[in-house]
């Protein structure tokens, strides 16, 4: 039986920053409806701020299907009780197989152990798939906590 496994990873890690250039490039051709360019995911991605996905101020976490790299995700203490969910990715082949949960359930562990009491999260409207396993994990909507160009809806979820 093929298994899951999770754990924190360096963001920059060969696995973990393939995963985070998928990421990238299926939400932002997402959102432009095209696909994007490997020179746009470059630019998307530098500067994004994930060197902060490293304890005491967030963690990165990759999961593995079978041994393979195949979901990735981050939180970002906001403040002393408060973590942002971030970059939540499952690659698509792999979506249905009970992945997405573990991986949010894992990001809630990392956060409670850095003292985070509630996790919120930004996302767009079109991101259907993302918001839906959002509710089923028991996030609900809350006031705009931040604002940013690619954000539609926030959501919260008290650990």
């Amino acid at each position: 039986m093929t298994t899951w496994t999770l754990a924190p990873e360096a963001f920059d890690s060969p696995d973990a920053n393939a995963l985070r250039r998928e990421y990238y490039d299926e939400v932002a051709s997402r959102y432009w409806k095209r696909p994007a360019t490997p020179q746009e995911i470059d630019e998307g991605l530098a500067g994004d701020g994930v060197e902060q996905l490293t304890p005491p101020t967030g963690q990165f976490v990759v999961g593995r299907y079978g041994g393979k790299a195949a979901a990735c995700g981050g939180i970002l203490m906001l403040d002393a009780e408060r973590a942002e969910l971030t970059r939540v990715y499952l690659r698509p082949a792999l979506r249905g197989r009970k992945g997405a949960g573990l991986l949010l359930r894992t990001l809630q562990e990392e956060a409670r152990g850095l003292g985070a009491r509630r996790m919120v999260l930004n996302t767009r409207l079109d991101l259907i798939e993302a918001r839906t396993l959002y509710v089923r994990h028991g996030y609900a909507e809350i006031p705009a906590y931040c604002s940013g160009p690619y954000m539609d809806i926030w959501y919260g979820k008290e650990l």
